[in-house]
C-alpha cells in the first residue's frame, strides 16, 4: 500500500454508526494539523437490503448486489483501502472482496485477533440475530482457540429489540434489558463481551466499562488508522497488545 492513502468507508448499514466510526477515526488519529488526518470518501447507502433478513430468509432482496456497486464506486473515486462499519454485512465479506480491486479490512478478524492477543479464551457475543445465525464470528475464533457464547433465545429476543426496536428507530435504550443479557453472558463464563453489531457500539459511546466490553467499531477504527499509515492515540490499553505484537 502506498503511503497516501485515501479510505473507503462503505457505510449506511446503519447510518448512525457509520457517522460514529468517521467520529473515532477523526478523534483518535494522531495530527497537529487537518492534512495529518486521513483522506476518506464515504458512502452511506441506507437503502441497502437489510443483511439480517436475507440471511436468515425473511427477504429474498440480496444485499450483495448493492454492496458490491458501491465498492467500486469507491475504488473508481480512488479508494485504495475499504472498510465496512457493520458486522453483519461481512457474512458477504468473501463475495465482496472477490469483486472489489482493493483491499477490505475485516472487523470479525480483527476483533478476534484482537482478544487472541490480549488472552481472552471465552467471549460472549452481542449481535444481530443474522450474525448470531451466520456463525460468522465462531468460524473465525475458534481457529484461534477462542470460545464464543451467544446469549438464549429470549435474550437475543431482547437484543436484536436493542438494535432495530430501539437503537436503529432513535429511541431510548432500555439499559436494564441489556444489563440483564450481559450480567447473563458473564455468570457463563465470559471474560469479555463484544459488541458485535456496531449500532450497539452507540451504548459503548454512552458509557460501558472497557474492562468488560470490547467494541468491534473501536478494534476496526484502530486498525483503519494503522493501515492508512497514521498513528492511533486514545485508545484503551487492551490496544497496546497491537504494538507490542509489532515490536516483538
Amino acid at each position: 500500500m502506498k503511503n497516501s492513502m485515501l479510505l473507503g468507508i462503505l457505510g449506511g448499514l446503519g447510518p448512525m454508526s457509520t457517522v460514529y466510526f468517521c467520529e473515532l477515526l477523526t478523534a483518535h488519529t494522531k495530527a497537529l494539523a487537518d492534512s495529518d488526518h486521513i483522506d476518506m470518501i464515504v458512502s452511506s447507502r441506507a437503502s441497502t437490503p437489510d443483511r439480517t433478513a436475507f440471511i436468515l430468509g425473511k427477504s429474498d432482496r440480496d444485499p450483495l448486489p448493492v454492496m458490491i456497486d458501491e465498492a467500486d464506486r469507491l475504488v473508481k473515486a480512488g479508494a485504495d483501502l475499504i472498510v465496512i462499519p457493520c458486522n453483519t454485512a461481512h457474512y458477504f465479506y468473501n463475495g465482496l472482496q472477490a469483486a472489489c480491486k482493493v483491499p477490505i479490512l475485516n472487523i470479525i478478524r480483527e476483533t478476534a485477533e484482537h482478544l487472541r492477543l490480549n488472552g481472552v479464551q471465552t467471549f460472549g457475543l452481542l449481535a444481530t440475530e443474522g450474525t448470531v445465525q451466520s456463525n460468522a464470528y465462531p468460524a473465525v475464533c475458534a481457529p484461534l482457540g477462542l470460545t464464543c457464547i451467544t446469549p438464549t433465545e429470549e435474550e437475543q429476543k431482547i437484543i436484536s429489540d436493542i438494535i432495530y426496536g430501539q437503537i436503529k428507530q432513535n429511541r431510548p435504550v432500555d439499559r436494564n434489558a441489556f444489563l440483564r443479557v450481559t450480567n447473563a453472558l458473564r455468570e457463563r463464563g465470559c471474560e469479555k463481551l463484544v459488541l458485535g453489531c456496531t449500532e450497539l457500539s452507540l451504548l459503548k459511546k454512552e458509557g460501558l466499562n472497557p474492562a468488560i466490553f470490547v467494541d468491534s467499531l473501536e478494534v476496526l477504527a484502530y486498525q483503519t488508522i494503522r493501515a492508512c499509515h497514521k498513528t492511533p492515540i486514545g485508545f484503551s490499553s487492551d490496544f497496546d497488545v497491537w504494538n507490542r505484537e509489532v515490536h516483538a
